[in-house]
């Protein structure tokens, strides 16, 4: 149950390496919007709050679940998702990011859903890749002795793995509690270790892609204090550190290479509350590759740094969309910054705010204007879940044939459904929605813009291209150089 396998071929022993211990815990659900983020947070809260250094996980693409937990954490959080980044490097990252005090993974969906009936890529599958207990968070409203069958049938199904312990969301009071649990353990065998009561999904509020971002809610500092108090409790905390403790101790992750670096690119990345999507190993892939990074806001610079190269990132530009608008100094820079042939990478939120505009609550607003596109908001999702994409034509950073895997999810989309006429497009869509008509991957002189996020474990090409791409185009120095304050890093802890 404890042998560490990569979730890609789960019968491969991992070589030998020194080993060491590596509390841990994998927080599931048995259905998604079970609780999970609500309990994942508040154990980084709470446990932080006594003191343990707390490395905080998430499995799967989300982003936004993953900047509360490094909020409760107070450090980075990282994405472990066995499809974007394959088995080998997720391990590898747990490995490389691992505290030798606690290691919380949230996971997402149904503990058992996958990819397809076996469960490949599920948060089972990671479960038992990292040798992790799992903790079941089970939404008990209106329901008792059905909570026992939900479990009893997570291991019939999973035999091979360790549901170590149950914790009940939604309870109604005492009496319904007790119900609860005595189904869960004298049915299954699995204790219950916390019962979460109703009434506390105002702690973390919802919109249109999951939760607020904490950049954008108004006591995200005050909301960790109360998470902490909320999960401390009504969950056993101590029973919890056991259970993780008492986990096989993992090899020391391998050394991480050293990349010579001769010559250093300038590259700008939009980063503020309306652009809060990137990945940690994303920014570090950039600098290992020879990128220096400057922070841009889009919603408060007026003009653009001396750069070499610009990352646009995903986010929530719908929500900032007037005062995006507003910005028009900054619209100008960067049609000027891409006609002389600065590289510019652009994902989901980024494509969006580089579009002519967005039709937003029977309203226009004048976005960047760099696009020739017109989007348009819509009431459900028009791409949602993972990507794949063949590289069919030519573009700034990616070879003719190349395969990528990403993942999208956004309720905006282009007018029409699909790129107009004359509007060059690098890849061809295998799975996915991407820009619509089979087509993601806009190309405008040196930009590349799309739906889907790549992540870099999974694409170790993009960021040294983006960085050679940055180096063929030098823009001459600048009087306002460095004018954008590194401190909006999104990789700096709360």
């Amino acid at each position: 149950m404890d042998s560490f396998h990569s979730a890609d071929t789960p019968d491969r022993p991992a070589p030998s390496r020194a080993q060491r211990p590596l509390p841990r815990v994998v927080i599931a659900g048995l259905a998604g919007d079970a609780g999970k983020t609500i309990l994942a947070t508040g154990l980084c809260a709470a446990f932080r709050a006594r003191g343990l250094a707390v490395a905080p996980f998430k499995k799967g693409p989300d982003y936004i679940d993953a900047a509360w937990l490094r909020l409760a954490a107070g450090r980075p959080c990282r994405n472990l998702d066995t499809f974007l980044q394959g088995g080998a490097a997720a391990r590898e990252s747990f490995l490389r990011h691992a505290s030798l005090e606690l290691n919380l993974i949230e996971g997402n969906r149904g503990l058992l859903d996958g990819a397809d009936l076996e469960g490949t890529h599920s948060t089972a599958a990671l479960a038992r890749m990292l040798g992790a207990p799992v903790l079941l968070v089970v939404g008990a409203s209106k329901v008792t002795r059905t909570v026992a069958a939900g479990v009893r049938g997570c291991l019939e199904l999973e035999p091979a793995l360790r549901i170590a312990g149950v914790v009940l969301n939604q309870v109604g009071g005492e009496r319904h509690a007790s119900l609860a649990r005595r189904a869960v353990e004298e049915l299954t065998g699995v204790p219950v270790l916390g019962v979460l009561p109703r009434l506390h999904a105002e702690l973390l509020p919802g919109r249109h892609l999951g939760l607020v971002p904490p950049e954008e809610h108004a006591r995200a500092e005050a909301l960790r204090g109360e998470l902490a108090r909320f999960v401390g409790a009504h969950v056993d905390l101590e029973r919890v550190l056991e259970l993780a403790r008492a986990t096989s101790p993992l090899p020391q992750p391998e050394p991480a290479p050293a990349e010579a670096v001769a010559e250093r690119a300038r590259i700008g990345v939009f980063s503020d509350t309306a652009f809060t999507f990137y990945y940690p190993e994303n920014l570090e892939a950039l600098e290992r590759a020879g990128a220096e990074l400057v922070f841009i806001s889009g919603l408060a610079d007026a003009r653009l740094p001396a750069v070499d190269a610009l990352y646009l990132g995903g986010g929530f530009p719908e929500t900032h969309a007037a005062r995006l608008a507003a910005n028009t100094s900054l619209h100008a820079e960067l049609r000027a910054a891409v006609a002389s042939g600065v590289p510019v990478h652009a994902e989901c939120g980024g494509l969006i705010y580089l579009a002519r505009g967005l039709r937003l609550d029977g309203r226009e607003h004048a976005f960047a204007g760099v696009l020739p596109l017109e989007l348009e908001l819509c009431a459900r999702p028009q791409g949602h879940g993972y990507v794949e994409l063949t590289v069919d034509a030519e573009n700034p950073l990616f070879a003719r044939g190349s395969e990528l895997r990403g993942h999208e999810f956004h309720y905006t989309r282009i007018v029409g459904g699909a790129p107009p006429p004359g509007i060059a497009t690098a890849f061809s869509v295998r799975r996915g929605t991407g820009c619509g008509g089979g087509r993601d991957g806009i190309v405008l002189e040196n930009l590349l813009a799309s739906y889907t996020h790549l992540h870099a474990l999974g694409t170790p090409e993009w960021a040294p291209a983006l960085v050679r791409a940055a180096l063929r185009h030098r823009r001459p120095a600048s009087p306002i150089d460095g004018r954008c304050a590194a401190e909006r890093s999104p990789r700096a802890s709360p």
